[in-house]
């Protein structure tokens, strides 16, 4: 499942939210290494509920999400899809630009803004990656990693209906994303419909859908419990976005200092 944000979020659920971020950090954890790797591993206190949102998920995924992204990728040339790809992630550089600079990644952030001007213009309109090409790497950013950079702690692992894995740090950093996005700002001042700002979040879930077809098919084949393989790999694959693809930091010092009491990589 995708992660993808409504225009608005209820302030109350923000706050409990927030209530379950801080909750959810007053849990025992082990001193010894290997029990605390374990422990976060498998540490999951809402998991009835998350496994019940997961279910529902997986059967909207099923008899929707799935059958769209096959019939995409069927109907559509490859040729024009990757033009697709290219354009939407192009629109979400101002918003890795802006992320990079808050962490104070100010070499990411003029990639980031860079590949936003030579692909908007030489791409043309980021329909192509231009950039890349002239070796300007695509970068990461998004609150979520800024909240991280920042020392805020992730929470307890969450089951969002449509929007997929997260917690309640990067849900908080998803709905940041979308306020300050400037294609979002672009429309309310030109008065677009919303269909256009919705068009293209639905755009951009059938597209990632659609690039996850056999992966995810095959992860569910191989899964006992496909609930724990697919909250295993969101940890993971997060956890090297949080530190830009960069390799874990070394052992502490004090062998049993527990890391999340120290500030994140920056």
């Amino acid at each position: 499942m995708t992660r993808r944000a409504n225009r608005g979020w209820p302030l109350g659920l923000i706050a409990a939210l927030a209530c379950g971020a801080l909750l959810g950090g007053c849990a025992t954890v082990p001193r010894d290494p290997a029990a605390r790797a374990e422990f976060k591993a498998q540490h999951d206190p809402l998991e009835p509920l998350n496994r019940r949102i997961f279910a529902f998920n997986l059967f909207v995924d099923r008899k929707a999400l799935k059958p769209i992204a096959k019939g995409y990728v069927k109907a559509v040339p490859e040729v024009v899809r990757d033009g697709l790809r290219h354009l939407l992630d192009n629109l979400k550089e101002p918003v890795v630009l802006a992320n990079n600079l808050l962490q104070g990644r100010f070499k990411g952030a003029g990639i980031a803004g860079a590949r936003f001007l030579v692909n908007l213009t030489a791409g043309p309109l980021g329909l192509r990656d231009v950039a890349a090409r002239a070796g300007l790497a695509r970068q990461s950013g998004d609150f979520g990693q800024t909240l991280y950079a920042w020392g805020v702690h992730d929470g307890p692992y969450l089951v969002f209906p449509f929007l997929g894995p997260s917690n309640p740090r990067d849900f908080l950093g998803l709905a940041a994303d979308v306020t300050i996005d400037p294609f979002r700002s672009v429309a309310r001042r030109q008065n677009w419909p919303t269909m256009v700002t919705t068009s293209r979040e639905v755009v951009s879930g059938v597209d990632e859908r659609s690039r996850n077809l056999e992966s995810l098919d095959e992860m569910q084949r191989q899964s006992i419990d496909f609930y724990a393989a697919m909250r295993s790999f969101f940890r993971q694959n997060r956890a090297t976005e949080l530190r830009h693809g960069e390799a874990p930091p070394a052992p502490a010092a004090d062998f049993y200092e527990d890391p999340e009491t120290t500030a994140p990589p920056k």
